[in-house]
């Protein structure tokens, strides 16, 4: 059996029309060396090799149109570049964006991120965390629902560093990067009682399980155990994964708004992430009309597109510098550094639109 493009053996047969492609061992030929000089060009050392040699291996390698098989040459090495980015949800748009920042920052680093989608299920978070790890990833970047320590015991501290992202996980001592959510639910509350408002719901998917949904609660809860006042503070939740719970928090929370005008409050929800403020937006539509923004107000963590379009205000995040700080961290940890797990929490910055000022 021939040789592969790094003297490897074992590939797949090619098509009997294909063109052959060209090895190591042709550029050599071709350029007058050894195999040993075409490796230390390909591998950057310029240094050890004579200007006329260089000269003579790149006109080979433009000749022959040689690729190199970056997979096997990073094997022999023990590095293959690979980084692999663990999603819960891509219909998010606050995944789609740190996506966008991780993809800038691999392209920068000189990485190739494979992408998995668990689509907020726990089982396929399951599966890609034990299949990033037989592909060898140098690194693993986690923004998931339902990760347990047990389930990353082959990354982080097992060797493969991993770095997570909005969320963390208890009992893993890893870095994470995400927003200052104390500071954002304190930003967005303080603006609303700024308005006038004064009875406050905060409603967010169930948040016991997942770490940055329990700071953004318990931030606002002391954010409204912190004003003076006859302000009034409380939490819904609304299980988005749940049509039937969804529909009866969202008749609760019509009742509330109801109450509240009665004793002559403003009543004000504070959606905690976007998919929830997409169901809260279209719900008080239908149910208020299209004036629904002179009967309650409402703010969202996350800044999505359609929000500009709605006039919502939102505390927006900068997801593309999440991202791109993931996979720093994560270079650098690849790279060798062990500093203690590192937190990197952004500022997240307040637009106001009209659905705050009614």
């Amino acid at each position: 059996m021939s040789d592969g493009p790094e003297g490897t053996s074992g590939t797949a047969a090619a098509p009997a029309n294909a063109p052959r492609r060209a090895t190591i061992s042709d550029v050599a030929r071709e350029a007058g060396t050894g195999k040993t000089s075409i490796s230390r060009y390909l591998n950057g050392e310029f240094g050890v090799l004579s200007p006329d040699l260089r000269t003579r291996i790149e006109a080979a390698i433009e000749r022959l149109d040689y690729r190199p098989n970056q997979m096997a040459r990073g094997l022999k090495r023990g590095r293959n570049r690979l980084l692999g980015l663990l999603l819960a949800d891509l219909a998010n748009p606050y995944s789609v964006e740190v996506l966008q920042g991780v993809e800038a920052a691999c392209h920068a680093l000189g990485y190739m991120p494979l992408i998995c989608h668990a689509a907020n299920e726990v089982d396929m978070e399951r599966r890609y965390l034990q299949l990033l790890t037989t592909y060898r990833v140098e690194g693993v970047i986690v923004n998931a629902l339902g990760v347990r320590e047990t389930m990353l015991k082959p990354v982080g501290s097992g060797g493969i560093p991993a770095v997570l992202v909005d969320r963390t996980v208890d009992g893993l001592d890893a870095d994470v990067v995400g927003l200052d959510n104390a500071a954002a639910v304190r930003l967005g509350t303080e603006h609303l009682l700024a308005r006038g408002y004064d009875d406050l719901v905060f409603v967010v998917q169930p948040f016991e399980q997942v770490s940055s949904r329990r700071e953004r609660e318990a931030a606002f809860r002391a954010s409204m155990q912190g004003t003076k006042g006859a302000a009034r503070g409380a939490t819904h939740v609304l299980d988005l994964h749940d049509e039937a719970t969804t529909e009866a928090a969202l008749a609760t929370l019509d009742a509330h708004i109801a109450q509240a005008a009665e004793r002559g409050a403003r009543c004000a929800l504070f959606a905690a992430n976007a998919p929830v403020a997409l169901r809260l937006a279209l719900h008080l539509k239908a149910a208020l009309g299209e004036q629904w923004q002179q009967r309650v107000a409402l703010i969202a963590i996350d800044d999505p597109e359609w929000a500009a379009l709605a006039g919502i205000t939102t505390i927006r995040q900068p997801t593309r510098e999440i991202g791109y700080r993931a996979v720093e961290f994560l270079h650098e940890r690849i790279e060798g550094a062990a500093p203690a797990a590192r937190a990197a929490a952004f500022a997240g910055e307040l637009v106001v639109r009209a659905s705050t000022l009614g």
